[in-house]
C-alpha cells in the first residue's frame, strides 16, 4: 500500500518543523521507504500505520527516530577531494601565520553524518608539518543521534572504507576491528562529536576559523538557508572561511559571504 497524499504532508511538517528539511511533492517513495524499516520495527503493518501512530503524538524518540530516517545520511571519506586540497595547501598555511600568538585552530564540520568528513579534516592537518604541537579543535555536529553513535565509535566496514579513503591513510590512522576498521586514538581525540540542529545557535567550541557545512543547504528553503548561514557567519571568525558543497552558493542568499576559489574549491568569506 502506497503513502496517501495526507500521510506524506503529515510526515513532510514532521520534518519541516524539526529539521528545516524540505520534502518537495513526488518524494512518496522516499518517505515511504525509509519508513517501512522502522514501521516493522515497531510492530505496525506498515508506513501508513506508522503515521497513524506519530499522530497520536507523546512519543517523541519515535518522531526522532522518522526524522533520522529522512535525513540524507550520504557520504565518504575526502568527499570531493578539492576541499581537502584547498583546507591543506591554503586555509590552513594561512591561518598557520595569523594564529602564531595562540597556536590554536578550531573547525566546525556540520552534518558531519557519520564521521567521514570530520575525521578526513583531522588526517589532513596530520600532513601539514607546521601545525606540530598546536591546539586544533575540530567540532562534528548531526541532528541524528544514531550518525553521532556511529561516528564517535569510529567503526567503519570495509565498504565504508573502500569509498575515498586512500590505502595509506588506512595504513597509518586505523586499526583492524573484526572485519571492519576503526579509527585509531590519536585521530579520535582530534574530534568532539556534538547533537546539534542547525536552526538553533551554533554549538560550543567557536568562534571557529574554518566551517565545513557541505551538501545539507541543498535540502533546505531559501529562507532556511538564509538563516542557517547568518548562524554561521556569526561563529566565524572575521578572517575565517566557509566550505560549501559543489552546489550550493550563497549567492542571493547571504551577500555577507564572498565566494573565492581556493584549489578548484567554493571557499567563502566575510565581506570586508
Amino acid at each position: 500500500m502506497s503513502i496517501s497524499a495526507t500521510d506524506f504532508n503529515f510526515v513532510r511538517d514532521l520534518a519541516l518543523t524539526k529539521a528545516a528539511i524540505v520534502l518537495e511533492p513526488g518524494k512518496e517513495y522516499l518517505v515511504e521507504s525509509r519508513l517501512t524499516p522502522i514501521a516493522r520495527q515497531i510492530g505496525v503493518q506498515d508506513a501508513s500505520a506508522l503515521v497513524q501512530r506519530l499522530r497520536r503524538g507523546g512519543e517523541a524518540q519515535l518522531q526522532a527516530q522518522v526524522v533520522d530516517a529522512l535525513t540524507t545520511n550520504e557520504t565518504s571519506w575526502f568527499r570531493d577531494r578539492h576541499p581537502f586540497d584547498a583546507l591543506g595547501k591554503f586555509m590552513i598555511p594561512e591561518l598557520v601565520e595569523a594564529r602564531r600568538a595562540t597556536r590554536t585552530i578550531s573547525i566546525w564540520s556540520a552534518a558531519c553524518s557519520s564521521g567521514q568528513e570530520p575525521y578526513s579534516i583531522a588526517m589532513t592537518l596530520l600532513d601539514v608539518p607546521a601545525l606540530a604541537g598546536w591546539n586544533i579543535r575540530i567540532t562534528a555536529t548531526d541532528l541524528s543521534a544514531e550518525m553521532l553513535a556511529r561516528a564517535r565509535e569510529g567503526h567503519f566496514s570495509q565498504l565504508e572504507i573502500n569509498r575515498g579513503l586512500p590505502a595509506t591513510h588506512l595504513v597509518r590512522h586505523f586499526e583492524r576491528a573484526g572485519t571492519g576498521w576503526r579509527v585509531n586514538e590519536q585521530l579520535r581525540r582530534m574530534v568532539t562529536f556534538e547533537p546539534h540542529n542547525l536552526l538553533n545557535a551554533p554549538p560550543l567550541g567557536g568562534p571557529f576559523d574554518i566551517v565545513f557545512i557541505r551538501n545539507v543547504l541543498i535540502y533546505f528553503s531559501p529562507a532556511t538557508k538564509s538563516e542557517v548561514l547568518a548562524k554561521v557567519r556569526r561563529a566565524l571568525r572575521p578572517d575565517g572561511f566557509v566550505v560549501l558543497g559543489g552546489a550550493e552558493t550563497s549567492l542571493g542568499i547571504d551577500d555577507q559571504l564572498v565566494r573565492t576559489e581556493i584549489a578548484r574549491s567554493s571557499v567563502y568569506r566575510l565581506k570586508r
